[in-house]
């Protein structure tokens, strides 16, 4: 089953932000995954990753985001990541990548902002 999810590249200074939309999951961790693997593979060695219109993320996408992140270090790069503690969509507050990334514990992994850096 494939979900729908959207990624969009932007660039400002030496810095790449991968806007991701929808649904972070088994079905559309490939995507997000590939753009990672693009921007590093094209020279980007600071890379923010914006999950403020992530509908849903499970574990699998959780694993993306591990995975994107040991590959930058591995770089000598740098990984953030936008996760608004309040859902943009729901007002919910904590969000359910919140919810989700605490629940597995691995939060403290990343340097986390509430928004987007440009």
């Amino acid at each position: 089953m494939t979900t729908n999810v959207t990624v969009e590249r932007y660039e400002q200074d030496d810095w790449v932000l991968l806007s991701v939309s929808g649904d972070l999951d088994l079905g559309s961790g490939g995507r997000v995954r590939e753009a990672v693997r693009e921007a590093v593979a094209n020279g980007s060695r600071k890379l923010v990753v914006d999950l403020t219109d992530v509908r849903f993320c499970d574990s699998t996408g959780v694993g993306v985001l591990i995975a994107a992140r040991r590959l930058m270090r591995s770089c000598g790069g740098e990984l953030r990541l936008v996760m608004p503690r309040v859902d943009p969509a729901s007002g919910a507050v904590p969000s359910q990548v919140h919810r989700v990334f605490a629940a597995l514990g691995v939060r403290r992994l990343f340097t986390v902002s509430d928004e987007r850096p440009f």
